[in-house]
């Protein structure tokens, strides 16, 4: 493992040794060759365009389905040149505004939790730490890979600014462990994944679909008493994103249930609105659908079949008994 990591590490960081220019080339190749030649995922990507934006032609859908792959590539390369970008050539291209919010909530020892969804540069908002209050300990939550050479690889290209990575599984000890030291942190949790079928407690309208959403980060949220934010983020021209914290609940222990999730989602829906081709189409964020959760759930136990649907009637009948 060791050997794969420092080979493919090493790789990595030579490429990203080249400026930015050269690998934007280098970004207009692969965009040919994923898009007019491998023509990945084209299909899937052009039925999430067409069910999002019902009121768009053809054309706008096509214009806006390039405008993605192309963006896409972009986001591939830039994650490369994380590898050996300095401080202030991130600071450069990645800004943030709304941070004075943010460090009022520090220095009041409030923690706040930044929800955002795959969009723009989600990787480069790791350099977060650069522009808040070092009384704070900033981390973003994440999905452990199976592979241990690129889970390595990516843990150390995600916290290269003093950001922290939180596999998912710890979140809860990692935030309890923070208050106990009673160190304020800022945490990350990128919110518009596809949550399990066990694990789906709430659906919402979002971007023309009936959504199952995840509301697991809404109840860490509520339980540890952290300030919410949205982080509303742009692409200003082509390697330069800007990140505007919207406050979105100072104690949203204090609001309704799924308030947060629902105004999350609302907030994110206008920020694809307003520049689609920045959005993860590629991601099959709408696989789960109402109609086979409803067959899935088990009414009389409350519980949700996991399984092959052609097992289900013999689940029931197990249930029953």
């Amino acid at each position: 493992m060791k050997v794969t990591y420092f080979i493919i590490h090493t790789i990595a960081y030579l490429i990203s040794l080249l400026p930015l220019w050269v690998l934007y080339r280098v970004s207009d190749g692969i965009y040919h060759l994923v898009y007019h030649i491998a023509k990945y995922r084209r299909p899937l990507v052009r039925k999430h365009l067409k069910d999002s934006f019902p009121e768009k032609n053809d054309a706008e859908i096509t214009r806006i389905e390039k405008g993605f792959y192309s963006w896409f590539c972009d986001y591939i390369v830039e994650t490369v040149k994380l590898f050996s970008m300095s401080e202030r050539q991130i600071r450069r291209r990645m800004t943030f505004k709304g941070t004075e919010e943010i460090n009022r909530c520090i220095a009041e020892g409030q923690s706040c939790g930044v929800l955002l969804g795959h969009y723009c540069n989600w990787e480069w908002i790791t350099s977060l730490p650069l522009w808040v209050s070092p009384e704070a300990q900033c981390a973003q939550i994440y999905h452990v890979l199976e592979n241990k050479s690129f889970d390595t690889l990516l843990l150390n290209l995600r916290q290269r600014f003093g950001a922290e990575c939180i596999p998912m599984a710890e979140t809860l000890r990692r935030i309890v462990h923070y208050k106990q030291e009673n160190r304020p942190i800022v945490i990350g949790y990128i919110s518009d994944q596809v949550p399990f079928w066990n694990n789906i407690h709430h659906w919402l309208d979002f971007l023309n679909h009936d959504t199952p959403v995840l509301t697991g980060t809404e109840k860490l949220i509520r339980a540890s008493g952290e300030a919410a934010f949205y982080a509303d983020v742009r692409r200003t021209r082509r390697g330069h994103y800007e990140c505007e914290f919207i406050p979105m609940a100072r104690h949203p222990e204090k609001t309704e249930q799924w308030q947060l999730t629902d105004t999350y989602f609302a907030l994110l829906e206008k920020s694809i609105r307003r520049d689609p081709e920045c959005y993860l189409w590629t991601h099959n964020r709408w696989k789960r659908t109402h109609e086979e959760f409803n067959k899935r759930y088990d009414k009389d136990t409350g519980k949700v079949f996991l399984g092959d649907l052609r097992k289900l009637d013999e689940w029931k009948a197990k249930n029953k008994k």
